[in-house]
């Protein structure tokens, strides 16, 4: 009698050997795609396993495509809507394909990267999906990537696997869900202690080559392309920049083991908690980025460490691999378990929601998102340790717990604590986003713990860590030395020639990640597109009226803004007039916001939160910008002598920044090609409120002066009394450039009064300002003009877009791709000294 057909998936374990077959999870089990139906070949979706060695997925993979006859493709990309997407991220991870990539080569296979410049376009893996006969993918339990496992698979008609590629006892063969770390150590050291020693057996068998394959798109170079430059591009965000002193890549990451086995593993069980030692002293691993994106093999690294804790370093070496091991996999098998949770608070245990929930009224001060994210917050060991994420990359476990701890002080409830918690570790840690993150971040919150028999303020019965306790135990001025240095070495004097948005935004980021910076501004005070001047007793916005927020990272600060007060959003009527009189109501549309109690506050806010290592020297006029060969000279008006930079940032307009670099650099002439149009401002105080039905008018009327109006007076925050703002439009500021001021001014109100259909009394103050830069410019994408050989970045509204939101980001854009740059080049220059590592000295240190 003949057996029934073998289901796929019994097919696909059959041609695997047993120690892969173990690790298999098939997320759709439908039959292999034939060739006439798409099965051109086998994919390979590169994500958490990003190796050519010691690879269970890349086996499986290659398995796959041997016992098929078909070719192998190894995908990877950073397209979509990532949460976290970032200069850090993307850096650290091209990093490591690129090596990957190498490796791969050399056993015959072809690895394909996408990287798009628009992170919302599709991305080619769905279309090399459905033109595979299998997807093979690493089973990696953190979101997003379980969501987005199973809506691939849902799009495609073939098979799609997940394999375990992570831990040494494979997730899936550990039965129940476990929440006590001792729990799961009895139900998984069998497994482990089967599999621990084991020798790593590569299938070396290479597939049919895949290298005539039409994939759809343009793979990124990665061999040649300069990772800064291609980074640049991309719609992501430049705020936070890649880390000098922990290069992406497999060699990286080994020679940090090896690096840490010989010299610090031996010590570890009685230093691992010091979070104040300097890196290079190798208290602590530091392997966790290369563990977390599968840079390394977690099954090599527990191999030797199991060897070291037979020898010398048996004490050290069997703490590390109850680190490595125990509570890694239990973090892991927690998030398998519970991958669909995870952002939830139905993650936490009952008693943990319940006593969070009954203390969620007691007194606490609530903190924005911006004043902790940049470690504002006056708690001086926590301050400390989120200078840490956002200047290093990294956070110290120990103060980990500690710093997660606090944040419950700052936020009403367990959503807003956790989605806090999760936001900064993620978007600023190398090894964000991963299961043991999840474990350690969650627990702060009474996930994997117990209760206590207390009932404390604020945390009820959780566990506590009191910031001053655990600042009590260490050298705090030590760890601030240590978080406060630069990630890299060279450059480190940065000059920036404007004080507008867009100079004072790239001088924030700069200062975050520690470098020294000097703004020059020829004004008394800051302002720029955002200045706000005194019209009788009181003030008007004479330049932007207000600003939208469309940009995720923009929208994420301006929400803090308006939560310190800074800024407001503007609840106005407004209206459109085509014809005199015709008034027309317009929809709403985005919120518009300002600053309060004018739009110059915030230039303001920016100037004074820059950071310890930035200055703003205000009615300082840069008259000349050389480049030497020790740097950037910087000459101010009747100065007697110059400054000098190793590089700059010119944030001016750009014939004013055309003119100050002419000579010094090859992109002078694209600079002086841009135009900006001028517009007149005329400002009026009138001794009674208009009978206008609108705050803010669009004004269209054929040969007429006026193209806006807004009743300034009517934004949150301002002085009392009746203020209109009249801007002229472009073309007729052009033709009236040399106009007095007075006959603007009485021009402007007259096509005021004929527009609205009012009767103007007599003004009680009226001035005329002619804005000389106030429209126009052009989009350059990454918002940033660029010379790499000179360390010189060009940036302003002008590159964005023209508005307020784009004056911010060119500003960051400039000084990430500056920070990218200078990265690069230190790693480039730790490489030629035959090191993986580039680290700058501790700030202060001899």
């Amino acid at each position: 009698m003949s057996q029934p057909p073998r289901s796929t998936s019994e097919q696909i374990l059959a041609w695997l050997p047993d120690r892969l077959a173990e690790r298999v999870r098939f997320i759709a089990d439908r039959p292999l795609a034939a060739s006439e139906s798409g099965g051109e070949f086998v994919l390979y979706w590169m994500h958490h396993a990003v190796r050519g060695h010691e690879n269970p997925a890349l086996d499986v993979a290659l398995a796959s495509a041997l016992e098929l006859d078909l070719p192998l493709i190894m995908y990877q990309g950073l397209g979509g809507r990532h949460p976290f997407n970032n200069d850090r991220h993307h850096t650290f991870i091209i990093e490591g394909a690129r090596e990957a990539a190498a490796e791969l080569r050399e056993r015959g296979i072809r690895h394909v990267f996408s990287l798009p410049s628009d992170t919302s376009a599709p991305s080619p893996l769905r279309g090399l999906a459905a033109r595979a006969a299998m997807v093979i993918t690493e089973d990696f339990p953190a979101p997003p990537f379980p969501k987005w496992t199973r809506a691939l698979a849902d799009r495609v008609t073939c098979p799609v696997l997940a394999v375990d590629a992570a831990c040494v006892a494979p997730m899936q063969l550990v039965p129940g869900v476990h929440e006590r770390a001792f729990k799961f150590r009895d139900k998984a050291k069998k497994l482990f202690r089967q599999r621990a020693d084991r020798s790593y057996q590569e299938i070396t068998d290479r597939p049919t080559a895949a290298d005539d394959i039409d994939v759809g798109f343009e793979p990124l170079d990665l061999a040649s392309s300069d990772v800064a430059e291609a980074i640049a591009g991309c719609d992501i965000d430049h705020a936070i920049a890649p880390i000098g002193h922990t290069a992406g890549g497999s060699a990286a990451g080994y020679d940090r083991w090896e690096e840490f086995k010989s010299r610090g593993l031996a010590r570890y069980h009685k230093r691992r908690n010091a979070a104040e030692i300097e890196p290079e002293q190798l208290a602590i691993s530091r392997l966790s980025p290369y563990l977390h994106h599968g840079q390394i093999s977690p099954f090599r690294v527990i191999r030797e460490a199991r060897e070291l804790a037979e020898g010398a370093s048996r004490e050290g070496a069997e703490k590390f691999l109850d680190e490595v091991w125990m509570w890694r996999e239990f973090a892991h098998h927690f998030a398998f378990t519970r991958a669909d949770d995870l952002h939830s608070t139905r993650v936490l245990p009952d008693w943990a929601r319940q006593t969070i929930a009954d203390h969620a009224d007691d007194p606490r001060t609530l903190l924005d998102g911006e004043t902790l994210a940049r470690g504002r917050t006056g708690d001086n060991l926590w301050d400390a340790a989120q200078r840490s994420l956002l200047a290093q990359g990294e956070l110290h476990n120990n103060v980990r717990m500690t710093w997660g701890k606090a944040m419950l002080g700052w936020h009403a409830g367990a959503r807003p604590t956790m989605a806090r918690l999760i936001e900064l570790n993620h978007r600023y840690a190398l090894d964000g986003c991963d299961p043991n993150s999840y474990g350690g971040l969650l627990w702060c919150l009474g996930a994997l713990d117990r209760p206590f028999n207390h009932d404390e303020p604020i945390y009820g019965t959780l566990r506590t860590r009191p910031t001053h306790e655990h600042e009590a135990r260490m050298d705090i001025d030590r760890y601030k030395r240590a978080v406060t240095r630069q990630s890299w070495r060279g450059p480190s004097r940065v000059a920036i020639i404007g004080g507008g948005i867009t100079g004072l935004a790239a001088a924030r980021t700069l200062a975050d990640h520690n470098a020294e910076v000097t703004v020059y501004d020829d004004m008394g005070e800051p302002g720029g597109r955002v200045a706000t001047h005194r019209l009788g007793d009181a003030t008007c916005d004479h330049g932007a009226q207000y600003f939208t927020a469309r940009d995720p990272m923009f929208s994420r600060l301006v929400e803090s803004w308006v939560q310190q007060g800074v800024v407001a959003e503007w609840d106005a009527r407004f209206a459109a007039v085509s014809e005199p009189g015709g008034i027309v109501a317009k929809a709403k549309g985005d919120p518009r916001f300002v600053g309060v109690p004018g739009m110059s506050a915030l230039a303001a806010h920016l100037a004074t939160t820059l950071g310890n290592s930035a200055r703003v020297r205000h009615g300082r006029r840069v008259v000349m910008l050389e480049h030497r060969d020790d740097g950037w000279s910087v000459t101010t008006e009747g100065s007697t002598g110059d400054d000098v930079f190793d590089a700059v940032i010119v944030a001016l307009p750009p014939a004013e920044a055309a003119k100050l670099l002419s000579g010094q650099t090859r992109i002078a002439g694209e600079i002086g090609s841009v135009e900006m149009s001028p517009c007149w401002a005329t400002l009026v105080s009138l001794p009674e409120p208009l009978a206008i039905d609108a705050d803010g008018l669009f004004v269209n009327i054929d040969g007429g002066p006026l193209a806006w109006a807004a009743r300034d007076s009517s934004k949150p925050g301002r002085d009392p009394g009746e203020r209109w703002v009249l801007h002229a439009g472009p073309a007729w500021t052009k033709e009236h450039r040399s106009t007095d001021a007075a006959d603007v001014g009485r021009a402007l109100l007259d096509a005021f009064a004929d527009a609205t259909g009012v009767n103007m009394p007599e003004p009680l103050a009226v001035e005329s300002y002619l804005w000389q830069h106030a429209l126009g410019g052009a989009d350059e994408g990454s918002g940033v003009l660029f010379d790499a050989d000179k360390h010189l970045a060009v940036a302003g509204d002008w590159c964005k877009g023209g508005r307020v939101e784009g004056a911010y980001l060119s500003g960051v854009a400039a000084a990430g791709r500056l920070l990218g740059h200078i990265v690069q080049e230190s790693k480039q220059q730790a490489r030629q000294e035959g090191k993986q590592e580039a680290v700058a000295a501790p700030a202060g240190a001899k």
